[in-house]
């Protein structure tokens, strides 16, 4: 049998969470699979050193491992971790009983008689968090602190840790004291990652590779056109100019990050979600890349389907996918492998239902397969299987984290006859790319198209929302008015926004209990940029992108027609058919806002007029208002007008409507501060006339920065009644 050169290479992403302009960093998920998949993964391969790999390290996610282990970084669920357990407020609390269960149950909860006990105490499907939240005692808090940070720990860290294991083997009632053991023990493992991948670098064991810096459909960034290529009745967005220049900078400083904490340039890349077109080859190679990896389908599409599967899933040509490739541009050159995409969805898909020593049995069977089916027409070279796949996400599903399974692959991989485990660099090193693309299809390693990331009514809409807060950015650099420093920030930022990640969860091709939250961290990277340029941003980026799924109102509705005198006072007939928000922050967000200065905003209208009622948390209006420059209003709907109530603490704050930042004359505006502060505003003031929509945010200003939010995401959402309007709303 012809020897088999087997390549295999594991992705590892996260994309970038943290807001670094407000600290918030909503999402664990770098800590949680760093201490599990990141650790896990290589300290197997370690076990096995003569099994040699290749792992991709996307910087995004190098970048937040970093941010714990060497400047103290926080997320939001290792906040509420840390918590004493009768510590909690109402918002904590509600973030635990919400977060505290996401992973997959039959794996990571079920062989834990206390964490299953907990997860059937809280009734997900049941209960809100608010009832859950009754029945959990405070020992029952701090057994799932530690239980949601316990089952994320890697298998293998409990075999090479004794006291670790004891602690898992307690199993419940553990104290505040043992709880911040595990806590700190969890940091000392997320700190060996990074080291432990630089060992086996530099032992030959593996290869690491590079993906570019904030994980960005390279292709669309050069083109959005280029999404026609697969598929040519695609609907783009309004802009389709491309960023060329953002899109080498963020291959330039992959490379120029991954350099600085390995010590050497990486040779290879993974572009993200192995997106590759032909006007990037240039770029790439001219970074220091020599090759790079992207999906079987792409060089079937690259050479008019000569090398392609039929509908039994059969090889045409297979000899000439598994070996390398050349691609050249500009006078660069590249070369490229293709992964075997049945052969990766193997592991990532239907392996974790396999015994584990069936799974290896299969999975080599099939190695042998393809070495037997491309000996003929190898041309003197071992056949280059090339397995590729992200390395965190799939072994949720196997039991033991997939230790078993892939215990036995490397052990009995290495010791195959026909098989040799290689890093993809040493491969290419012996036996160079021969054959050439003329034309490198644009395509990803999905269905060799773009359309997870373009094309759905959300995708463009973001891509439009990108381009012209990019537009901006480049008009106030080339103005001059902005520092250096400002310009950089902002940049940062929209780098950020560029990444695949926040593409990925818009339409309706993927969906999870976070799509709220993703959509809202992309529009803040955006916001961010104009705040770093200490620039207003547009009120169209406080409204959610994401249509498709159900966003829950977190208000009530008025229901009959208001009879207010705008005076400060607190009159409870007034306002008891008002529409009303609780300020008390969004799911998800704990306790930012509960020390708010806004505790309740009310809202409703006679025929004339729109009202607004603020009550203070603590206090008075006047009192609680006293250090807050203005209270903006942002209509979202009509479009374009801004209410700015100046020294919103005064009796009597001042008061100016404007259009497209042009002030309103003869505006009709009241405005009054007492005990709470009212506001009114006409109804003619806004150009509206009978059920327009009128949707608005509020924000509290001070110093040129927004404070305070109501509400926190999303906006009141009402229209201008009809003279029927109680009529309505009485028979409703």
């Amino acid at each position: 049998m012809h020897d088999i050169a087997l390549a295999l290479f594991w992705h590892q992403h996260q994309p970038y969470y943290p807001d670094d302009a407000s600290g918030e960093n909503p999402m664990p998920w770098v800590r949680l699979h760093g201490t599990k998949d990141y650790w896990g993964m290589a300290m197997l391969l370690k076990e096995v050193p003569e099994f040699s790999a290749t792992i991709n390290l996307v910087p995004s996610l190098l970048v937040q491992l970093t941010a714990y282990t060497e400047r103290g970084a926080v997320d939001d669920h290792l906040r509420v971790s840390r918590l004493p357990a009768d510590g909690l407020s109402e918002a904590d609390m509600t973030y635990l009983l919400d977060n505290f269960f996401m992973v997959h149950p039959d794996h990571m909860i079920r062989p834990y008689h206390r964490y299953l006990e907990l997860y059937q105490k809280r009734g997900l499907s049941i209960d809100s968090a608010a009832r859950a939240a009754k029945r959990f005692t405070k020992r029952d808090i701090l057994d799932l602190q530690c239980w949601s940070n316990l089952s994320w720990i890697h298998p293998l860290a409990f075999e090479r840790d004794k006291d670790l294991a004891e602690f898992r083997k307690k199993g419940k009632h553990w104290t505040e004291d043992e709880k911040q053991w595990l806590l700190a023990r969890q940091m000392k493992l997320l700190a060996e990652v990074v080291p432990l991948h630089r060992e086996l670098a530099a032992s030959g064991q593996i290869e690491l590779t590079t993906t570019p810096f904030y994980h960005p459909i390279l292709p669309l960034l050069y083109d959005k056109r280029l999404a026609r290529q697969a598929m040519p009745e695609v609907h783009l967005p309004q802009h389709l100019d491309g960023y060329r220049e953002d899109a080498e900078a963020q291959i330039r400083r992959a490379v120029e990050y991954h350099t600085r904490l390995f010590g050497e340039k990486p040779r290879g890349m993974w572009p993200s979600e192995g997106s590759v077109c032909q006007a990037m080859v240039a770029a790439v190679a001219k970074a220091g890349i020599q090759w790079m990896a992207t999906d079987e389908e792409i060089l079937s599409s690259s050479t008019d389907g000569w090398v392609s599967r039929d509908s039994h899933g059969y090889l045409r040509h297979p000899e000439m996918l598994y070996r390398p490739w050349r691609v050249e541009d500009k006078g660069q050159s590249l070369q490229i492998i293709f992964r075997d995409h049945a052969m990766s969805d193997q592991i990532g898909f239907h392996y974790q239902r396999y015994l584990a020593e069936q799974a290896v049995d299969d999975f080599l069977g099939k190695i042998e397969a393809i070495g037997r089916a491309t000996t003929a027409n190898a041309e003197h070279r071992p056949t280059l299987v090339s397995i590729v796949l992200d390395g965190e996400n799939c072994w949720e599903y196997y039991p033991h984290s997939g230790v078993d399974f892939l215990r036995a692959l490397y052990r009995r991989a290495a010791d195959h006859p026909q098989v040799t485990p290689v890093r993809v660099c040493d491969y290419l090193d012996a036996y160079p790319a021969t054959d050439k693309i003329g034309q490198l299809f644009a395509g990803s390693w999905i269905q060799h198209n773009f359309g997870i990331w373009i094309g759905h009514p959300e995708c463009n809409r973001a891509w439009d929302m990108l381009h012209e807060t990019r537009a901006h950015l480049v008009r106030q650099a080339a103005s001059g008015e902005k520092t250096p420093e400002q310009i950089k920030r902002a940049w940062e930022e929209l780098y950020i926004a560029e990444g695949s990640d926040w593409f990925w969860w818009f339409g309706d091709d993927h969906a999870s209990a976070q799509d709220a939250l993703f959509d809202r961290l992309f529009r803040r990277h955006l916001q961010n940029v104009y705040a770093a340029l200490d620039d207003s941003a547009p009120a169209e980026l406080a409204r959610p992108i994401s249509q498709a799924h159900h966003h829950p109102q977190m208000y009530e509705e008025p229901t009959s027609l208001l009879n207010v005198r705008v005076d400060g006072r607190r009159t409870y007939f007034e306002w008891l058919n008002a529409g009303h928000y609780v300020a008390t922050g969004a799911r998800g967000t704990m306790s930012m806002v509960a020390d708010g200065r806004i505790s309740d905003m009310y809202f409703g209208f006679d025929e004339q007029r729109l009202y607004l009622r603020f009550d203070a948390r603590g206090g008075t209006a006047r009192e609680r208002l006293a250090g807050v420059d203005a209270l903006r209003i942002t209509f979202l709907a009509p479009e374009g007008f801004e209410l700015l109530a100046a020294h919103p603490g005064w009796q009597e704050p001042i008061l100016q409507l404007y259009r497209h930042d042009v002030p309103v004359t003869n505006s009709g505006l009241q405005a009054a501060a007492d005990t709470i502060l009212e506001v009114a505003i006409p109804f003619r003031s806004l150009g509206v006339s009978v059920d327009a929509p009128l949707h608005f945010i509020v924000e509290l200003v001070a110093q040129d920065q927004s404070i305070e939010r109501l509400p926190y995401e999303g906006a009141i959402e009402t229209s201008v009644p009809s003279p029927d309007y109680e009529l309505i709303m009485w028979q409703a």
